[in-house]
């Protein structure tokens, strides 16, 4: 067992260390830290100078690849984000002294295990800061498709028609347009406050929802399908949520809606959604697919009333120093012998995307 405890009159990050496990003596050290990343992330995480800024909160000994091997039992924090490797008994068994994971992206499934989790090794998620571009993308997204923007912009290409036949469509335009949020995750969630000073209707179906949310009608899937102008899905992928959308929830939708889909593209029967866009019955904005990495002549690529995106709805470019900010700001709390704010519990773990 480790305990933390701040020392008088010393530096907030500085601490007073006892570990009674290990046997070793009281002694006012910093926690030693280890990157677990692609070598292009810390930078853009963090800035230029990321290793002078971690100085006073722990003690960096580099990339998790470039730390000798004798050195790897030092290791109490691991800074990741995507590259990061899956802790896993083996790699468990060469860090003893691991005790926290700050994970400066979204989703932890891939990394934490269960055999980390027993091992009382705690993990905090930067996906609170990535929601924020996520939902931002929907947002555009749905403001977009109410406007019939996609369509149009397909259509006066092709025709080179000014004002073509989809501006005649009977619902154009973003007054009183009705908007299904498929979950009432975190992204959803954020979504629904985002879509709050437009004029629009918002609907939002989770059997897991236990109480009305502000802004939102809770309705049933096949209703909020059936009556959606725009349909945004923000479901987890699980087990019971693969191909939760296939060809009868599609064939629900009415005919000139677009679907959204920034969450999982296992979610989507892909052959049922190409159908339905071969017909031009439904547009559709993907940015998540399955596999991520289409192949070369995948016929999503070649799908009509389809904008498509490869992946990038969360946090890119500029975007990275919010997850970078966030969790620094978890690294720090860890050097201080605090609780992560963004703790993924066990429980949590098991409902993450």
């Amino acid at each position: 067992m480790i305990f933390f405890r701040p020392q008088e009159h010393c530096d907030d990050f500085d601490l007073v260390r006892r570990n009674v496990a290990w046997g070793e003596p009281m002694s006012l050290r910093r926690p030693r830290a280890a990157l677990a990343m692609t070598p292009d992330l810390p930078e853009p995480l963090f800035g230029a100078d990321y290793a002078e800024r971690f100085a006073p909160a722990v003690e960096l000994l580099g990339p998790l690849e470039d730390v000798a091997p004798e050195q790897w039992e030092q290791i109490e924090v691991l800074i990741g984000c995507w590259g990061a490797p899956e802790l896993d008994a083996d790699l468990l068994a060469r860090m003893p002294r691991l005790r926290g994971i700050v994970y400066a992206a979204g989703s932890v499934r891939g990394i934490m295990t269960s055999e980390a989790y027993e091992r009382g090794v705690r993990i905090s998620s930067g996906a609170d800061a990535n929601a924020v571009p996520v939902a931002e993308f929907t947002l555009a997204a749905i403001l977009l498709a109410g406007k019939r923007a996609f369509a149009i912009d397909e259509e006066y290409r092709r025709t080179q028609q000014y004002r073509p036949e989809s501006t005649a469509h009977e619902r154009w335009g973003n007054f009183g347009t009705r908007v299904g949020i498929i979950s009432a995750s975190r992204i959803g969630r954020r979504v629904i406050e985002l879509l709050a000073p437009f004029d629009v209707e918002v609907l939002v179906w989770d059997p897991t929802l236990q109480h009305d949310i502000d802004g939102a009608t809770r309705v049933g899937l096949d209703e909020l399908l059936s009556t959606s102008d725009v349909v945004s899905l923000h479901a987890p992928s699980l087990p019971e949520t693969r191909g939760m959308l296939g060809e009868r929830e599609l064939a629900l939708l009415p005919d000139g809606a677009t679907l959204i889909n920034t969450a999982r593209g296992a979610l989507i029967d892909q052959d049922a959604l190409v159908r339905e866009l071969n017909a031009r019955r439904i547009h559709a904005v993907i940015d998540v697919t399955e596999p991520d990495v289409l192949p070369v002549g995948h016929p999503l690529f070649s799908a009509p009333n389809l904008t498509l995106t490869p992946h990038i709805a969360g946090s890119q470019g500029s975007e990275l120093r919010r997850l970078g900010d966030a969790a620094f700001d978890e690294l720090q709390r860890f050097a201080r012998g605090e609780m992560f704010r963004h703790d993924v519990s066990e429980p949590q773990f098991a409902l993450l995307a």
